[in-house]
């Protein structure tokens, strides 16, 4: 009898604990739902907001404001668990350095995803290239199709797709052919000295004039570059568009070369080379990417 008598009492108090953990438990279980509600509301508007703002900033690509807005919403997401888990007497502070230890982790394993984030970031400011632009760097040449934060895409001339991870395009030089609107060529011809120089000067400077894409200023100039005892080679140097660059070149130089053809003057020495044309870039360096289906354009003999 009285060991029925304990068993009622010990269930009673155990229905009373319960009882109150229920309805202890029942408030802080409302109480989190509510702020998960409401931290993913804050954290989506704020979200908007911060993108919004971004957008307006001159100078900010639409991918880096839509980065960090998501950075700034899945902070507070992060935010609002660690709350409702304190709700339930969590220590927050060994949620935190647990939080921490996998950063860290994922940021040691991810090392070299995020070392393409970094330099995509950095490329969506400073901007030394946009989509459309023609880029050489050391390994890469091509038309920009698209910037991301990992990846940037590029089309080559001969219509090849080619993504290059954005950490090669940051740390190495990169030579943009489409960021100036002006850019400057050279045509060199090179001669018998028998041929009248003053003629073939006076020949070359009508053809440059004559190409509508050869901008008035700076003019076009021809001079001789050097010379020795069989030969001398003279220099068409003149300035175009950006965009017309490649085709004023070949173009110019078929104009030269049947100039040439037309020219009248006697049977050169034997010794005295072969009249030459020579299309090379003012810089030293490789022209920018040819059009879809264009060749590099060749020395051409006369």
């Amino acid at each position: 009898m009285d060991q029925a008598s304990e068993f009622v009492v010990a269930t009673r108090a155990a229905l009373a604990q319960l009882s109150a953990l229920a309805v202890q438990y029942s408030f802080s279980a409302v109480g989190a739902i509510v702020l998960l509600i409401l931290g993913w509301m804050a954290a989506g508007l704020i979200s908007r907001w911060a993108h919004r703002g971004l957008s307006r900033i001159h100078g900010i690509d639409a991918t880096l404001s839509q980065f960090f807005s998501n950075i700034i919403r899945y902070a507070m997401l992060v935010l609002v668990v660690v709350m409702v888990l304190g709700q339930f007497g969590v220590q927050t502070a060994s949620v935190l350095a647990a939080l921490g230890a996998i950063g860290l982790a994922v940021g040691l394993a991810l090392q070299g995803t995020l070392q393409n984030i970094a330099a995509g970031i950095m490329l969506l400011v400073l901007r030394p290239f946009r989509v459309g632009e023609s880029i050489e760097t050391g390994s890469v040449t091509g038309t920009i199709v698209d910037v991301g934060l990992f990846a940037t895409e590029l089309r080559t001339a001969d219509g090849v797709y080619r993504l290059a991870p954005n950490s090669t395009l940051w740390n190495v030089p990169i030579t943009n052919y489409s960021r100036l609107k002006t850019r400057r060529n050279e045509i060199s011809v090179s001669i018998g000295t028998d041929r009248d120089i003053g003629r073939t000067q006076a020949k070359l400077m009508a053809i440059a004039s004559g190409d509508r894409r050869v901008l008035k200023d700076p003019a076009p100039t021809v001079y001789v570059a050097e010379f020795d005892a069989g030969s001398a080679k003279l220099t068409l140097r003149y300035w175009t568009k950006s965009s017309d660059w490649w085709e004023t070149g070949r173009d110019l130089t078929r104009e030269v070369k049947l100039a040439f053809d037309k020219f009248p003057g006697d049977k050169l020495p034997e010794q005295i080379p072969d009249p030459q044309v020579e299309t090379r870039n003012v810089t030293g360096e490789s022209g920018p990417p040819a059009p879809h289906g264009a060749d590099e354009p060749v020395t051409q003999r006369t």
